[in-house]
């Protein structure tokens, strides 16, 4: 039986069998995080079993593309089931005490990637690790995470800092995965990045975060650390948002975040004044 192992933020986990393993292996995203094999935090397996579990309690549905999505708990750990239009559903679930991550049924690439995603969360959200979605730039080795909600501009204006500053490099374009080490907050590369291919096996320092909206002029201003809250809660898995265990693990993650970095609110037009702008503020120090 064929085994993958991969390593994202710190945390080494393995694929096992032989479609799945395949699945990775042809994923771009997860090449840069093959690692030799090794002690495993969890592992994500193709589930033998005939039948899967039954979803007790639905928590959270959405729709991408052409796919529903159904999150929420069995009797014995969480469950998310994908289904496409006119093509039989993924399932992915997970058994409370159990470093076991099960999938079965469409094992299509873009759905397992997904899926993995979210099984990837629920597994290392205990250890302080959380998927943002946002765009990260890094710039003197330091990370700063662009938050807004799809269509408010993150990928123009990461893009905009490195056509005008120079030496400044793109990390992740939609989900860097921050992790609390030691009193720091580090920002990491995943092998999830949306439609831009930017997958790199690496961590810096988190330097800050900032909200964007678009507006008719560039003005940059600190927040206030309610306003911080309010500014990096929507950016955290929605799926997570409903269940009190992996909420309380979301909630003291942001209360250590809010700590240790300042946020920012961008209002600002898609120029490179506001590039330049949002960095000056940023690193005046």
């Amino acid at each position: 039986m064929n085994k993958k192992t991969y390593q994202v933020a710190g945390h080494r986990f393995a694929v096992i069998g032989d479609k799945l393993s395949d699945i990775t292996s042809n994923i771009a995203g997860f090449k840069p995080f093959e690692v030799a094999d090794g002690d495993t935090l969890f592992t994500f397996e193709e589930a033998s079993v005939a039948t899967t579990p039954e979803m007790k309690h639905l928590q959270y549905s959405f729709t991408y593309e052409d796919v529903i999505g159904s999150f929420g708990q069995t009797d014995c750990g969480y469950m998310l089931t994908l289904t496409p239009k006119d093509t039989a559903p993924l399932h992915l679930w997970t058994c409370n005490g159990e470093s076991v991550v099960k999938l079965q049924g469409n094992l299509a690439t873009y759905l397992c990637r997904f899926a993995m995603w979210i099984g990837y969360g629920i597994m290392t959200l205990p250890y302080n690790t959380v998927a943002i979605h946002s765009s990260c730039i890094v710039y003197h080795d330091k990370a700063v995470l662009f938050l807004g909600e799809s269509g408010t501009g993150k990928s123009t204006h990461t893009r905009l800092w490195r056509e005008h500053i120079a030496d400044s490099f793109l990390l992740n374009d939609d989900s860097p995965i921050l992790k609390i080490e030691d009193g720091k907050v580090w920002a990491y590369g995943s092998p999830w990045s949306g439609k831009t291919p930017c997958y790199k096996a690496e961590r810096h320092e988190l330097k800050s975060c900032v909200r964007l909206s678009q507006a008719p002029y560039n003005q940059i201003k600190k927040l206030s650390v309610l306003q911080a809250y309010g500014a990096i809660h929507p950016s955290c898995p929605p799926e997570f948002a409903y269940d009190d265990i992996l909420y309380d693990c979301i909630g003291e993650f942001i209360n250590k975040l809010l700590s240790a970095v300042p946020f920012y609110h961008l209002s600002c037009l898609p120029d490179k004044e506001a590039a330049l702008l949002s960095c000056n503020t940023i690193f005046a120090d």
